[in-house]
């Protein structure tokens, strides 16, 4: 982060690269590379797309139900617990190279050996897990895989001093979401998508153009809310085609015809940086946050340019829990949950109430 009379400045790096496909630590390997790439070229926000570590789930678009049962088992070993030791790895990462760093993965629910989160997190440059995000809704055939997410931590966050939101995917069609991070100070806009989204095959019919998608919704964001975006997604390698088509020519065939992009659109819905499409790389740009001022006169959705007596948004932001066990006696109130409301609860051994302090006679589980 930068000040240049008075204007506050910020460098981003939207990293457009193939995990290994459904292996985390030679992910995380190649996660440690990229941003030390990243860092070296002046990043202070590094940025990943949709369920990198450690894969997307790819088959669902080109295999019917009965033959994704063996991918499925592949990626819930692959995902990852958070809190954990990938998640620490993550947070060591982010602290070695002096960057925040926002980043998806594949989350395996506490409670559950079996149950998957597309999640996005996103780590100060001190290591510390500032937001822990779930996928709202699950797009057409990832509902076969991830489960529903919740509006816990749909908020932004500061990020050298910069408010930063996230959304995974398809959240960025979303009206209310993407308002919901707006109306609370939204300045950079960060978008995550997958490296690939096979739609369509019927003759006659136009296959979904994926970097045209991403580059609208990008900036219609930007545009409407005098925000800056960057777009992160994750690109597609022969290995990850080869193991989901398994020599299938026309599999092959379908995954590659829609290609990714990632890019940085500035708020008057201009490119000012990429589009990267198809290829692995690091998208950077410099961003003046002061731009968005001068902007706002004309349109400010969230201020001048609304009627909050006629329109009114209500986000529950809680996390989904699947069951509260009450017995006789706070003392032995268990409540399972699986996200403090700080990051130091996870270093303390304890849940967090809403206002922060410990909560006498709960026990994380």
């Amino acid at each position: 982060m930068s000040e240049e009379c008075g204007r506050k400045k910020i460098t981003v790096a939207a990293v457009q690269a193939a995990p290994v496909f459904l292996d985390v630590e030679r992910t995380l390997d190649k996660v440690t590379e990229l941003v030390s790439e990243a860092s070296r070229q002046g990043a202070d926000l590094v940025v990943f797309g949709e369920s990198f570590v450690a894969g997307y789930p790819l088959w669902g678009g080109v295999l019917p139900a009965v033959r994704q049962h063996a991918f499925y088992e592949e990626l819930v070993a692959s995902s990852v617990a958070v809190p954990g030791p990938h998640t620490e790895r993550l947070a060591a990462i982010a602290r070695r190279f002096d960057v925040s760093l926002s980043i998806g993965v594949n989350e395996l629910a506490p409670n559950n050996v079996a149950q998957v989160f597309n999640t996005n997190l996103v780590f100060n440059r001190r290591g510390q897990l500032v937001n822990h995000r779930r996928k709202l809704v699950a797009t057409w055939y990832e509902r076969l895989t991830w489960s529903h997410g919740d509006g816990y931590d749909l908020h932004p966050v500061s990020i050298d001093d910069c408010s930063v939101g996230v959304l995974i995917c398809g959240e960025n069609t979303n009206t209310l979401a993407r308002y919901a991070l707006l109306a609370q100070g939204e300045q950079v806009h960060i978008a995550s998508y997958p490296p690939a989204w096979p739609f369509d095959l019927r003759e006659g019919k136009p296959e979904y153009d994926l970097a045209d998608s991403i580059r609208l919704r990008a900036a219609a964001h930007s545009f409407e809310g005098k925000v800056f975006t960057v777009v992160a997604a994750t690109a597609l390698d022969a290995a990850a085609v080869e193991h989901v088509a398994q020599g299938d020519q026309e599999i092959a065939r379908t995954l590659t015809s829609t290609p990714t992009a990632s890019l940085v659109i500035g708020p008057r819905g201009e490119v000012l940086a990429g589009p990267l499409v198809g290829e692995e790389g690091i998208v950077h740009a410099e961003l003046d946050l002061q731009e968005a001022i001068p902007l706002k006169l004309a349109h400010d959705i969230i201020g001048t340019y609304n009627r909050f007596d006629v329109f009114q948004l209500t986000v529950n932001s809680t996390r989904h829990r699947p069951v509260t066990i009450v017995s006789e006696g706070a003392a032995t109130t268990r409540i399972l949950t699986d996200s403090p409301a700080e990051p130091s609860a996870w270093e303390n051994g304890g849940v967090m109430t809403s206002d922060g302090q410990h909560a006498v006679g709960l026990e994380r589980i």
